[in-house]
């Protein structure tokens, strides 16, 4: 079936006025999440609409990662619905092959995403039974508005759309160059240079790491408890490992078993002033959404001495920074690996389904469907397996 479309423009100058209504479900966000979703679709008949803010696929992959980054699981707990990887990928496909994979997963199933397309708003009119999407895209001098009216919406923006940058104290004195880890490529441009990295997740862990292998010196702040986690156990995926377990064995033994592997595979990482937290990894991913490190190779460059574990941030002042415990260090850039956050309550109004901190308020597995045909997908914080598992629902739930 194809999708209804009926439009009415009213050009004003240089602004233009149209309106769409849409036979089948609008999708914000043409990630991952989105393109699974669609995929989905697709394959069920039904007609879609998929809305993205950038110029292409998977903006957070194509524009905000580092040059080093790898898949941190093994290809098969990463690909999405009805197409796996190819068989000729590694086990931990690289940036540039998941992209790929994206791209090829796009073309596949006829996805193609109105790109700089940014949604404004979205309301559900009671009157009708249908949600209203408004839409800016700019080109050049022109810029049109958009409204979209679909009897579904598919919220697909995920975990990860906005950077979140941190208020420090003196961090505007500080004078050396600031920036995110989105915006961090490669330790190139940091060879001989005092970094200090904000942050000891696995972005702040990979950062770290790819700064001392481009002779840079990183300070890595770790302001609370963090799990390390061995990437293989043994020759064998730490993940694929506890996916297993789980299937037998309560999550609190789960947990109790992988720290005991991880102790005889990595040793007693607290002396090196990495504390672990009172909850056990699995436990703390579900409960709070903290996803553990897997290491691979930054450890070792800690227990050298390459990486300086150094605590929390008291202030800021010019080329320096003052920490918790009295310290100063002489620095010459700051890196902020202090992650990213959903947008969902700057353009979504709505307060029943999603919570202010932008994730659905129903714990996993409920979280994917709320009421009048909104639905989200990818906010389950158990990654891509999470969001393709939540695509599948969806599209079998509109489907119906």
């Amino acid at each position: 079936m194809e999708n209804l479309f009926r439009l009415a423009d009213q050009d004003q100058g240089f602004f233009q006025r149209k309106w769409t209504l849409v036979n089948g479900p609008v999708i914000v966000g043409a990630g991952p999440s989105g393109l699974a979703t669609a995929a989905c679709l697709r394959e069920q008949g039904v007609p879609f609409v998929v809305l993205e803010r950038a110029e292409c696929i998977a903006s957070l992959w194509q524009k905000r990662t580092y040059d080093r980054l790898k898949l941190h699981l093994p290809k098969q707990f990463c690909q999405l619905p009805k197409m796996p990887f190819p068989e000729d990928f590694p086990e931990y496909p690289t940036k540039r092959q998941f992209i790929e994979y994206l791209e090829s997963y796009a073309k596949h199933f006829d996805i193609n995403p109105k790109f700089n397309e940014c949604v404004q708003s979205a309301r559900y009119d009671e009157t009708s039974g249908f949600w209203r999407v408004k839409t800016v895209v700019t080109s050049g001098s022109n810029r049109t508005e958009f409204e979209y009216i679909c009897r579904w919406l598919v919220v697909a923006t995920g975990e990860n759309a906005e950077r979140v940058v941190p208020d420090i104290e003196g961090l505007a004195e500080f004078g050396g160059e600031i920036i995110h880890a989105c915006d961090y490529k490669s330790g190139e441009k940091f060879q001989g240079k005092k970094v200090l990295v904000v942050g000891c997740g696995n972005s702040g862990m990979e950062v770290s790491l790819d700064l001392c292998n481009h002779n840079a010196s990183p300070s890595m702040v770790v302001r609370s408890s963090v799990h390390v986690l061995p990437r293989e156990i043994f020759g064998k995926s730490t993940y694929e490992l506890a996916f297993f377990m789980l299937k037998w064995l309560p999550i609190w033994l789960v947990d109790k078993l992988m720290l005991i592997l991880t102790w005889l595979v990595l040793g007693n990482v607290e002396k090196y002033g990495l504390k672990r937290p009172s909850l056990g990894p699995l436990e703390l991913k579900n409960t709070q959404g903290k996803t553990p490190v897997l290491d691979i190779g930054a450890l070792e460059k800690i227990k050298s001495g390459d990486i300086n574990v150094v605590p929390g941030i008291k202030r800021f002042s010019r080329g320096e920074v003052e920490l918790l415990n009295g310290e100063k260090l002489d620095i010459d850039s700051v890196i902020l690996a202090t992650g990213y956050r959903s947008n969902v309550p700057s353009w979504l109004q709505e307060g029943e389904f999603f919570s202010k901190n932008g994730f659905p308020k129903a714990p996993f597995p409920n979280g994917w469907k709320g009421n009048g045909g909104l639905y989200a997908v990818g906010f389950t914080r158990r990654g891509l397996s999470g969001a393709s598992s939540d695509a599948m629902s969806i599209a079998k739930d509109i489907g119906m």
